[in-house]
């Protein structure tokens, strides 16, 4: 087990939290990011965490609601033909309650070859894909909380000019938390403070 702590993050001004390592540092201190999205990325081993509201799709059904938003994903990143599911599930979160109910989240995991930004197939890295949902049916909204391991970086890839190309350094070789700890406590420490933050932006 790694040594590293995870530390509470607020999201969305404080409006919702959560908890993930400080290595993971904020996009949005060096671009610029959707106001429905926060993006984390540690650039030393490519990996990134990402949380979005969206509008609730109500066509979809809560009992695989994940896998739906993994393919989702997968599709629009042109990797809908490579993804390989590995697991579907609910996760309970610590501080989130519907009345008497903890919010329960559907989970996905899977593997897929991405390109980063603009790159072509050949420069694609082979990745997992952590993927959460949680429906918040109150206020319309579909939170997705998505975690990227990248498991192969490809030479052609831009990511290899920070992290080296070949398979990715193991977490704990590397003294981190592995990603799918890093995901799992990221969504049962997900919160809302303020619901007020779903009036109209989500």
């Amino acid at each position: 087990m790694s040594g590293e702590s995870c530390v509470g993050r607020p999201l969305f001004g404080g409006a919702l939290s959560t908890a993930f390592p400080v290595r993971f540092q904020d996009v949005s201190n060096i671009r610029e990011v959707p106001d429905h999205q926060e993006v984390f990325v540690d650039p030393a081993r490519d990996e990134s965490l990402i949380f979005e509201l969206l509008d609730l799709k109500g066509e979809v059904e809560d009992a695989g609601s994940a896998l739906w938003f993994l393919r989702d994903i997968a599709n629009e990143q042109d990797a809908g033909d490579n993804l390989v599911v590995e697991h579907s599930g609910t996760l309970e979160l610590a501080g989130l309650r519907f009345g008497d109910t903890p919010a329960v989240a559907e989970t996905a995991v899977g593997q897929l070859a991405v390109s980063k930004g603009r790159q072509g197939r050949e420069a694609q890295n082979i990745v997992r894909l952590y993927l959460a949902n949680i429906r918040l049916k109150n206020a319309a909204t579909d939170v997705v909380i998505t975690a990227y391991e990248p498991l192969l970086i490809n030479p052609l890839s831009e990511s290899s000019t920070a992290v080296a190309a070949g398979p990715a350094v193991p977490a704990e070789q590397a003294g981190c938390l592995p990603m799918s700890e890093i995901f799992k406590l990221a969504v049962m420490n997900f919160n809302v403070h303020d619901w007020n933050l779903f009036n109209g932006s989500a």
